[in-house]
This record gives structure tokens, sequence and C-alpha cells, in this order.
């Protein structure tokens, strides 16, 4: 799924972001990549003969020794912290681009970290990669055509197999290491040490972080919120600082990949909640609410097939939840173009659709599905004249393209 999509990317520019939480498998997927080619060469900003290179010589990669007069791939990872990443890109892409080709990985949100440098727009297309998902590790080919057409359709083929991958991601989290490590003590260790190098030493290195202890507070303080819009000013008032530190730490999470956000949707939803976010982390098993860790699960299944499709060109997709002043709510709304498309209710046991998705439905006019943490099978209903499927959220997920 990722090839496909740097396949699409690769044959319309020279130069590919490629933007991802750290050991989320970015190293592996270029790599992967790299075999396609017949000259390539690895620049890890990490590395120091590797950063003693770029210094010295900002067309180190002309030295390559190739096998063949093929366009040669040349990567660079984490180059975001270098200072002037930004206009070092933009001058190899003018120079070379044609000669060369460029994928450029990194954890520090290639897409909004804008500190410094000219702007690279038009020289480059970005994709994500993303901790494993069951729509990932399960992919069924669904046809980006049909979901649109269709996207309550559903099969319970190897159901108990996609039950089972959902059971170890919620345990394990779809970080690549503890998953396939498949011991709950291997994602505590790696959990543990996972959140406190990214805050003490990306994210203080490239932000001006003096309270480290109190961001890591924060962080900790994210899983018993998840579910529920946030709170800045309470988040604030039990760290004691301000509103605007904690809304810049969260800015730093998301630009780091240690969690993600959505807005309320509010268009033809009458008195709607207009600023308020959701929060959700990408290491799932730190959530201990078993409903808001479902919700988490689903989000991250969502935002990962999200983020492809748009990567993919085939529309321009958002998710949102959605609340109203009398406190109905749903949990996710897919819009395409700025037009609703699919409701999505979670529920851990609850197979009878919600009141508030049964009304948000009503007034937008979109198809809806209710995901169920555990169910035999699935059920489609109608709302007046609009379709309703009650679903394994395991199974459903599943079938979700790209």
């Amino acid at each position: 799924m990722y090839l496909k999509i740097w396949e699409t990317l690769a044959a319309e520019k020279g130069m590919i972001f490629l933007a991802g939480p750290r050991q989320a498998g970015k190293t592996t997927l270029a790599r992967i990549i790299a075999e396609g080619f017949s000259n390539t060469l690895y620049c890890n900003w990490d590395i120091p003969d590797h950063r003693a290179a770029l210094l010295e010589n900002p067309a180190f990669f002309t030295a390559l020794s190739r096998n063949d007069s093929s366009p040669p791939l040349i990567v660079f990872d984490e180059i975001h912290k270098y200072r002037d990443w930004k206009n070092y890109l933009k001058g190899v892409y003018d120079q070379f681009n044609g000669e060369y080709r460029f994928l450029v990985t990194g954890s520090g949100r290639l897409d909004l970290y804008k500190k410094g440098g000219d702007s690279l727009a038009g020289r480059y297309l970005l994709f994500h990669l993303w901790p494993f998902t069951v729509g990932e590790l399960f992919s069924r080919n669904t046809s980006m055509d049909a979901f649109l057409a269709n996207p309550l359709a559903i099969s319970m083929g190897n159901g108990d197999a996609i039950s089972s991958a959902w059971d170890k991601l919620e345990m394990l989290s779809g970080f690549p290491e503890p998953f396939l490590s498949s011991r709950p003590a291997s994602w505590r260790r790696w959990s543990n040490g996972y959140g406190r190098q990214l805050i003490r030493e990306d994210i203080r290195e490239l932000s001006d972080v003096r309270s480290v202890a109190d961001m890591e507070t924060l962080y900790h303080l994210l899983p018993s919120r998840v579910g529920s819009p946030l709170s800045i000013p309470s988040l604030a008032n039990d760290l004691k600082v301000s509103y605007v530190t904690v809304q810049n730490w969260l800015a730093l999470f998301e630009r780091f990949f240690l969690t993600f956000s959505l807005p309320t949707w509010t268009e033809r939803i009458s008195r709607a909640i207009q600023k308020e976010r959701k929060v959700y982390l990408l290491d799932t098993p730190r959530i201990k609410d078993p409903a808001a860790r479902f919700e988490n699960m689903v989000a991250i299944e969502l935002w990962r097939a999200v983020s492809c499709w748009n990567a993919l060109g085939a529309g321009d997709f958002s998710l949102h939840f959605i609340k109203d002043k009398e406190h109905r709510e749903v949990d996710f709304l897919i819009a395409n173009e700025r037009e609703p498309f699919l409701l999505v209710e979670c529920k851990l046991s609850d197979e009878q659709p919600s009141k508030a998705l049964l009304a948000m439905q009503r007034a937008l006019g979109a198809p809806a599905v209710q995901l169920v943490r555990a169910a035999p099978g699935y059920r489609t209903l109608t709302n007046g004249n609009l379709p309703l499927l009650v679903a394994p959220a395991a199974v459903w997920c599943a079938g979700l393209p790209g």
C-alpha cells in the first residue's frame, strides 16, 4: 500500500517526503523503495560521517559510484534536524531534479515544521507512514471507487484472525518493535522509553522548550483525556502553566507524532460546538479506559486511511467529530471536499444505534456505521431512507481501502 503511494507520487515529482512517527518503519520502507533502483545512496543526519559529508560538500552525492546510467535514488533521513534543511533541499532540487530522485524521510513532521528557510512549495509531494493497523495488516484490496460508492460494504471473511490482530494492536500498539515482539513486557519497556526519548531528545533539540519535566507530565495526563473534547484551561491549571504554553506543547506533540487531533464539524449542525478538539495517541495501550482505548484505535484506523486516500489523490478527505450544545456527540465524521461522507460511532458492546448518531445522520444525510468492539456479525438498518450499518470494528476497518 505504501509502495503504491510512493510509485504514484514519484511518477509526478522528483522529490518525495515521507513523514511519520519515529520507529514506525520509515527507514525500512526507504530501503524497500531503494531496492527498485540500481544506484542508491543513504544519508542520515544523525550519523556524524554522513552529516560531515553533507556539510563539507552539499553535492556530495554526485560522487556516487553507479552500476548503470539510470537516475540514482538519494535518501535523506532526519535532515529536518539540519538548521538550513529547507534551503538545502531547495537548492538540491533546483540543480539536480531530473538527474536524481530524492526521498526525504523524517519524524519531525516535515509537512508542519516551519522554522526558518525558504519555501519548498511545488518542489515535493508528501505522504505519511503510520504504525500498523488492521486495515494495513489485512488489506483486502478494496477499490477506492467501490468504497466511495458504498462505504458500508463488509465481509466477515477471516474474521477470527482479524479480531486476534485487533486484540494484539490494543495490547501492544501498532509500532513494529513491540507489536512483533508479541510480549506485553516488551511493550512496557518500549513505551516507557519512547515518549521520554522524543521529548527529551528530538523535541528539546528542535524547539526552545525549557520545562521538559512539565511537558512530560502533560504527555502522561493525555491518556485520561482521550474520548472527550480537550480542555486546555484544565490542563494549564493542573500543570500551573499558561494556556499558550499548553497549546504550544500540544502542537509539538502533534508535530513529532506523539498525538494527533480532530476538529469539530459544524456545518448543517444546529447549535454545534465550534472550536473544541479531541486528541488521540499513537501509542494506544497507554489508555486505560476500555471505551476510550477502543475509540482511539478506531481513530488511528480512520486517520491512516484518510491520510492514504489524500496522498493517492482520491479526494480531499478530512476527519472530524460532532458535538452540539445539547451534548449529543458522534465520534467521527469523514468528509470529502467539505461534504459529509460517512458518520462513525464507537460502542464497546451496545449494538443499538445511538440516538445521537441517528439524529446527526438525519441532519447530514450521510451513511453511518456504528462500530462495536465485540459482535458476532453485522446488521444493516435504515434511518428513514438513510443506510446504517452496525458491525464489528475490526472487520469493518480491515476493509478500508488504501
